[in-house]
């Protein structure tokens, strides 16, 4: 899927009306309810709020990986609900990065291959040249061939920030980026991601409980109970 947008003329992703419920005990629960807003190529959105809030299943519906019980989202133009799995695959494959709590690595690949792989999916040229340089853009030049039982935990966020970055997407999802992280190594991986999102003029959106990391976005959205407040 080849998608083109004009950043100046309309937002890179747009929320309208967007709700989510699920059957519970014969009833339906309200996860999210009528959350709207807009998000500019290039800015960075902290989500934020309680255990429970809806924040997870927010950054779902936002990214794809979710379907939105009503209400629409519209991806540098696209409307997801108009997309298929695999139509919604292809764009992310090409324009979305992701980081998570728990790095999501691979656990036969090395971090040459982790980083390697999203590369390799979309044909990307001068891949390993590419993957060797993000790698030692986050400082791991010499655990190339390690594999994550082989590095910490701050070594893993960071081959997962290379792997993100490496496709040069348009939006990075980022559900609470630091929180397997001791604090030190949590801000030294905070401040590579910003760092990395800033050069590469990528839209950031991420979850954190964090209010330091979420004070170095240039926005916040707070849910209660599935609202915005």
């Amino acid at each position: 899927m080849t998608i083109s947008i004009d950043a100046q003329s309309a937002p890179i992703l747009e929320v309208r009306a967007l709700n989510k419920q699920l059957p519970f005990s014969g009833k339906a629960l309200h996860i999210l309810h009528d959350i709207s807003f807009a998000i500019d190529a290039g800015e960075s959105l902290a989500i934020i709020g309680s255990s429970g809030s809806g924040k997870s299943t927010l950054l779902a519906l936002l990214a794809g990986l979710d379907v939105a019980s009503s209400g629409e989202v519209l991806m540098m133009g696209h409307a997801l609900s108009g997309l298929n799995e695999d139509q919604r695959a292809a764009l992310r494959a090409r324009h979305v990065g992701f980081v998570f709590q728990q790095f999501q690595l691979l656990s036969a690949l090395t971090a040459l291959e982790q980083v390697l792989l999203p590369m390799e999916l979309i044909g990307a040229p001068n891949a390993r040249n590419r993957a060797l340089a993000m790698l030692a853009r986050v400082g791991l030049s010499d655990r190339l061939l390690h594999y994550p039982k082989q590095l910490s935990g701050g070594e893993q966020q960071r081959v997962a920030l290379a792997r993100a970055f490496v496709t040069e997407p348009k939006i990075l999802f980022a559900d609470e980026p630091t929180g397997s992280l001791d604090s030190e190594t949590g801000q030294a991986i905070s401040t590579l991601m910003f760092e990395m999102n800033a050069s590469a003029g990528t839209t950031l959106i991420l979850v954190t409980h964090e209010a330091r990391l979420a004070a170095r976005c240039t926005r916040q959205i707070r849910l209660h109970a599935g609202r915005i407040q």
